[in-house]
């Protein structure tokens, strides 16, 4: 049996004193759709910058596809993608660009086909020769979303991936990420759409108090 895409076990991360996750347990397998929900500041960003490998835990143990990643970081982020509340993209590049900069650093073979697929998944093909500054916040944020998904992650971490998104846009996500789960990628996601997670979720998670609570 192949390694969990997530094996967390007392995770704990401090801010200025205070134990913003005191003692997380986790297990995501492939496949799985975890919906993270909490009030704001109840530490789902932090939860899942630990696990994106963005930020350490300050105790507990963390292993990606079986693998601790205090030891190999690096090769955990190789297989993940992650969407948080920045693009993480250039805003001088087209996105064009933008998408054919990671597919680089990833090493894709037959980058500029896959970078066009990712472009139309977006929809993103008429603005693709425009620089990232032109574009709105929904057009930032599927770019994002095109750029975590360009490499064919195994394990998606999304921090409030329909926030800015209209309605299409939305249902496209929503799409794409039931037909990830079908092919065995491994997702976690914070939103505040109930509604939306709903359909999407194999599995929904409450972080209070620091911890999570299933439901």
């Amino acid at each position: 049996m192949s390694a969990p895409p997530i094996a967390a076990r007392g995770l704990r991360r401090e801010w200025g004193g205070r134990a913003v996750l005191a003692g997380v347990d986790l297990r995501v397998e492939g496949g799985d759709v975890v919906a993270l929900r909490g009030a704001n500041g109840a530490g789902k960003t932090t939860l899942l910058r630990v696990l994106a490998t963005l930020l350490r835990a300050s105790a507990g143990e963390l292993s990606l596809f079986g693998h601790d990643v205090r030891a190999h970081a690096a090769d955990a982020r190789r297989r993940l993608g992650w969407v948080g509340h920045d693009t993480a993209c250039y805003p001088d590049l087209t996105g064009r660009e933008n998408l054919g900069f990671h597919a680089a650093l990833h090493g894709i073979r037959q980058a500029a086909a896959r970078v066009g697929e990712m472009l139309a998944w977006a929809g993103l093909e008429a603005a693709a020769d425009r620089p990232l500054r032109t574009y709105s916040r929904g057009m930032a944020q599927r770019l994002a979303l095109a750029r975590a998904l360009l490499h064919r992650p195994a394990l998606l971490l999304l921090d409030e991936p329909f926030s800015g998104l209209d309605a299409e846009s939305a249902e496209r996500l929503a799409v794409l990420l039931a037909e990830l789960r079908r092919a065995g990628t491994a997702v976690v996601l914070s939103s505040h759409d109930a509604g939306r997670l709903a359909g999407l979720a194999t599995r929904t998670a409450t972080l209070v108090r620091g911890r999570l609570e299933w439901s």
